[in-house]
């Protein structure tokens, strides 16, 4: 959350420090890919699956019996490479291939058939695939083929346990091209971000595509970023800069959370187990900054702007007494709710009383319709 203060600041430069918090590595450290292998023969498979065990520390595979399987598992999965066989039933290699190429064109493919031609390779090559291995051939090949086509996958380097938001603010400051691969281990979320000379071009996490994707991706607190220095999205499908995008998706977590909060609340009342504390008032005897919350969301939904309800824990106590003060001296009354502009991307609301109330809210609220609910 963004801290709640009085002091105004702009994001002037980001600095990566590589100490606890996060770690930069160099090229060799890599995120577990998972590699996935399309054939209709199942011996086949078995014994891929049996001989590449060896190679767990680097990938893991998964196992799909034809191109449509393989469809299937491309969207529950976050895969790094595909090795798929070319004449199988129902879904064969090259349609599997063009799949790939419009929905995942970052997934290299690596074709492998025992009915090798000049013409087929010729078409598989035109069609994106990155390698051709025919028929039959040793397992360690194989693996030296995943490896060496995934190294590419991250020769920008890897980077564990930083802001997704931070580190893509940069990226778009040095207009860098780029596709990054981020995992969130929390929830064991995985997303795919394209860039082109700093532009946000397209994204996909967890089944979404495009903007939906992105905001996804830019709600992860801590994620390990795998960095691969081409773009092969030529399509900009998401329209907007990277900052804009951030804060929207800043603002859709907040909102996410303050409504389990409120649910929370609520289930809690329902039970008849929620604790009022000491300081709570009101003829509800509910809690001022649950009651607060509740009204905003009733009376105008999400389009309200609001990040965040507290207790002030003292930084704006001298500034709403110096208020109250100046409002007594010109005889203009009580000060009931007062709007800060942070010239930030959130302001501030104070509502003052026995412990002052503090409101962070985005600053394209409609604050007139806020003041005048807060002020009732």
């Amino acid at each position: 959350d963004e801290a709640i203060g009085p002091s105004s600041y702009r994001l002037e430069a980001i600095v990566v420090d590589s100490g606890p918090g996060s770690v930069w590595e160099d090229r060799e450290s890599e995120m577990l890919k998972e590699v996935l292998i399309v054939d209709d023969d199942q011996e086949m498979l078995l014994s891929l699956t049996e001989g590449l065990k060896k190679y767990d520390d680097t990938f893991s595979v998964l196992m799909a019996g034809d191109g449509r399987v393989a469809m299937e598992k491309l969207e529950r999965h976050p895969v790094s490479l595909v090795v798929t066989d070319l004449k199988m039933p129902r879904v064969d290699g090259f349609t599997l291939l063009a799949h790939i190429m419009e929905h995942y064109p970052d997934i290299p493919v690596i074709i492998m058939t025992g009915y090798s031609t000049p013409e087929m390779q010729r078409l598989a090559r035109e069609g994106g695939a990155v390698g051709y291995i025919e028929k039959p051939f040793m397992i360690d090949d194989l693996a030296r083929r995943i490896m060496t086509t995934m190294r590419k996958e991250s020769d920008g380097g890897t980077l564990h346990g930083v802001s997704s938001g931070m580190f893509l603010q940069l990226i778009e400051m040095e207009e860098k091209t780029c596709t990054i691969r981020l995992m969130e281990k929390t929830l064991n979320r995985h997303g795919v971000l394209f860039f082109k000379e700093g532009e946000l071009m397209d994204a996909r996490a967890n089944g979404l595509q495009g903007l939906p994707a992105a905001y996804e991706i830019f709600s992860w607190d801590e994620v390990t970023l795998s960095i691969q220095n081409t773009c092969p999205q030529k399509e900009k499908k998401i329209k907007g800069e990277v900052q804009a995008i951030l804060f929207e998706a800043m603002r859709l977590k907040d909102e996410a959370q303050a409504r389990k909060e409120m649910e929370a609340e609520a289930e809690k009342q329902a039970a008849g187990t929620s604790r009022t504390p000491p300081d709570a008032g009101g003829e509800t005897g509910r809690d001022p900054v649950f009651r607060i919350k509740e009204r905003l969301m009733r009376e105008m939904g999400d389009r309200c702007g609001l990040r965040r309800v507290c207790y002030d824990d003292g930084t704006w106590t001298g500034l709403t007494a110096g208020l109250e003060r100046v409002g007594s001296c010109f005889g203009v009354g009580k000060l009931k709710v007062g709007y800060i502009d942070k010239e930030a991307s959130n302001d501030v609301i104070l509502l003052p009383g026995e412990k002052t109330i503090v409101l962070s809210v985005s600053n394209r609220c409609p604050r007139d319709r806020m003041l005048q609910l807060l002020g009732e």
